[in-house]
């Protein structure tokens, strides 16, 4: 009898064995592979050590924004994901390979994590040079937008860039803003009894319980990086890096479909709110909007809805950002039937009437203050945070020049008659309104008259630049001023962010109406002021100015030197400008350098102090301190990654045009080691 018991309970405990078993590998099956050292499968073995403990944790100061969230505290997302719903990287892999709405997302085959928390780790392989740069690039199943036009770029360029720092840098920042901060990309609705040709905002898909329809109108959303909100100007940078990328197609997976969905989205906020600068996501995407904490400190007038702007001041460049991203995509692909669809047209009109009302003095001829399209104070401690005079500004006298209240830095003007973004804003009218010049012919209801008053506009602009923004400056001769009021007052400083006076070779703004083919204005183009102007003599002069310790916010050490501004303060140069040094150096019209050899050796210092100015993270930051490559701001900024992309790639187009391209002693063949 004992021996049948002690044969049962072994029988019961062989069962139980065998029950548990199968649970624990049924539990380890559904269980997704979680990879904490993210490797990319095509630098298997080109780049850095053997895996080691993690280093420390990265250590930089926080986003210095009064006004915005210092860190996202959102997982990251894929794209379209589940078709005009934001997916958490947790919950799916997806490349978009269906575009069809209800389609259930993709298993997940790797638990994706946040970028910030990537970069914390310092993952391997890290490159083999002395700075040892990490490779923070997700893996490819968390990448937000997938494009096989990147990864072939990025593997041409790792057999031209010989020195493996700085071709870490380039493939870690290039493309970062398709990897991390393409948030959402889907469709816009509108309601079901709306007609074809009706697409205002009384249509979108937050206005009424309505039953609601999805449209073939692409829309992209793009955040800044650490800030969960899209900016005008910051998006189109970020996207507009991306252009020897572009070519057209109709694939909803291609960049193209990105780009006109992100014209997209920028006319539909423009036609909601003209004089705002940046946004909170679209409806349809189902992500809730991020809470400025600003919106009861600050009082623009006209107010704004917080449920769909972020936050509200009036940066002309923000127009002028739009208008620079439509034009980039009708000169790639030809494609002028997309700009009559939507609200481009639309959108178009509200900038121009925006801004042709802030072309408006102080005072009339009489000498009454007269009222302004747009007001702003805020309850702040940053005196660039709020405007004087119960939020006009100061005075101004008209002279066809735009007011802008704030400058690309989001800080306020001291003279609204903002040079740069004024100069940005006439060469992009004017280069647009050939696409609607286009548009016209095709009969498209106001496009005519709108082509006449966004060349009247940009005319009247060129001519108060022409008039009041060129001065006579006591060391370096006729240069711009970065602000002027039309009185005669001018501020003589340049500041890092794109639109900057050392930006201008960036526009085209010599060239009216993008003809590229003349060597300077002719003057049937050039307004009567600017025929007393040699512009390339007066840009050189402003270069040499905006590059030297006359220039107030220039930040000299031996971290960086490098443009910086009131943003973060005196002291701390953007990489950037930098970035924007090297860049212009290109323009052989415009930059002035006598010859190949002296525009390399000025483009290597602005690249030797790009590269050294990462602190170890191998990522290009917001702004570092002169004195102290440790102590920068945001590691997650994507406008600036992406502009070091596109230098990098100027470099090799010149390089190639030279027959130098990768060889020994060539920027991109030499080695950066010491």
């Amino acid at each position: 009898m004992a021996s049948l018991l002690n044969g049962g309970r072994r029988a019961k405990l062989g069962a139980l064995a065998v029950f548990l078993t199968l649970t624990m590998l049924y539990i380890v099956y559904q269980t997704p592979l979680s990879i904490t050292t993210p490797h990319d499968p095509l630098d298997q073995e080109q780049h850095g050590p053997p895996p080691s403990p993690p280093p420390t944790k990265v250590d930089g100061t926080s986003p210095e924004e009064d006004e915005e969230p210092d860190t996202l505290n959102f997982p990251m997302t894929v794209g379209v994901g589940n078709h005009g719903k934001p997916v958490d990287q947790d919950s799916t892999g997806s490349e978009f390979p269906d575009f069809s709405p209800g389609a259930p997302p993709p298993k997940p085959t790797v638990e994706c994590e946040r970028f910030q928390d990537l970069q914390n780790k310092k993952p391997a392989p890290w490159s083999k040079g002395h700075r040892q740069f990490p490779y923070v690039r997700p893996p490819p199943e968390c990448r937000n937008f997938r494009l096989p036009a990147m990864e072939a770029q990025i593997e041409r360029m790792k057999g031209i860039i010989k020195d493996p720092d700085l071709f870490r840098l380039f493939e870690n920042s290039y493309p970062n803003t398709l990897d991390t901060m393409v948030k959402w990309r889907g469709y816009a609705k509108k309601k079901k009894t709306a007609s074809a040709s009706t697409d205002s905002l009384e249509t979108r898909a937050d206005d009424d319980n309505e039953e609601m329809i999805t449209t073939d109108e692409e829309l992209t959303y793009v955040i800044t990086g650490d800030i969960d909100a899209m900016w005008l100007r910051d998006s189109a940078s970020q996207i507009y890096s991306y252009l020897p990328l572009l070519e057209a197609s109709e694939d909803p997976d291609s960049l193209a479909s990105l780009w006109r969905g992100l014209i997209n989205s920028h006319s539909r906020y423009i036609v909601i709110s003209p004089y705002c600068h940046s946004f909170q996501p679209p409806p349809e995407s189902g992500i809730p909007p991020t809470t400025n904490g600003a919106f009861h400190q600050n009082n623009p007038q006209p107010p704004y809805n917080p449920s769909k702007v972020f936050d509200c001041k009036w940066e002309l460049d923000s127009l002028a950002s739009f208008l620079q991203i439509s034009t980039a995509y009708y000169t790639r692909t030809d494609d002028l039937d997309f700009f009559g669809k939507y609200q481009w047209v639309e959108a178009v009109k509200a900038a121009v009437d925006a801004s042709a009302a802030m072309r408006l003095g102080t005072y009339d001829k009489d000498g009454r203050v007269l009222p302004s399209a747009w007001t702003f104070t805020g309850y702040t401690n940053r005196g660039s945070e709020t405007l004087t005079n119960d939020g006009l500004g100061n005075p101004v006298k008209e002279n066809g020049m735009v007011r802008s209240a704030f400058r690309p830095s989001d800080d306020a003007c001291i003279f609204q008659l903002l040079t740069p973004s004024n100069m940005m804003f006439a060469a992009y009218l004017e280069q647009a309104s050939v696409i609607m010049e286009g548009l016209g012919k095709k009969k498209i209801e106001g496009a005519a008259n709108l082509t006449i008053a966004m060349r009247d506009l940009a005319k009247g602009i060129r001519s108060g630049i022409a008039k009041d923004a060129v001065v006579q400056h006591r060391e370096f001769g006729e240069i711009f001023a970065y602000e002027v009021d039309g009185y005669g007052s001018a501020n003589l400083m340049d500041d890092a962010n794109v639109p900057s006076l050392l930006a201008f070779p960036l526009w085209n703004y010599t060239h009216p109406l993008g003809k590229k083919s003349k060597p300077k204005m002719s003057k049937e183009d050039s307004t009567t002021e600017e025929k007393h102007h040699d512009y390339a003599k007066i840009y050189q002069n402003t270069r040499k100015f905006v590059l030297s310790m006359s220039n107030p916010y220039y930040s000299q050490g031996p971290a960086l030197s490098a443009v910086g501004g009131p943003h973060l303060g005196p002291g701390k140069g953007w990489p950037m400008a930098a970035i924007v040094a090297a860049l212009t150096a290109y323009n052989d019209e415009l930059a002035g350098f006598k010859d190949a050899k002296a525009r390399e050796e000025a483009v290597a210092v602005q690249l030797g102090m790009v590269l050294n100015s990462t602190a170890g993270t191998g990522v290009i930051h917001e702004s570092v301190n002169a004195w102290n490559a440790g102590d920068w701001t945001r590691s997650w900024f994507g406008w600036a990654n992406g502009i070091f992309g596109e230098l990098i790639l100027k470099i090799a187009e010149d390089e190639e045009r030279r027959g130098v391209l990768g060889k020994e002693g060539s920027l991109l063949g030499r080695s950066w080691q010491e």
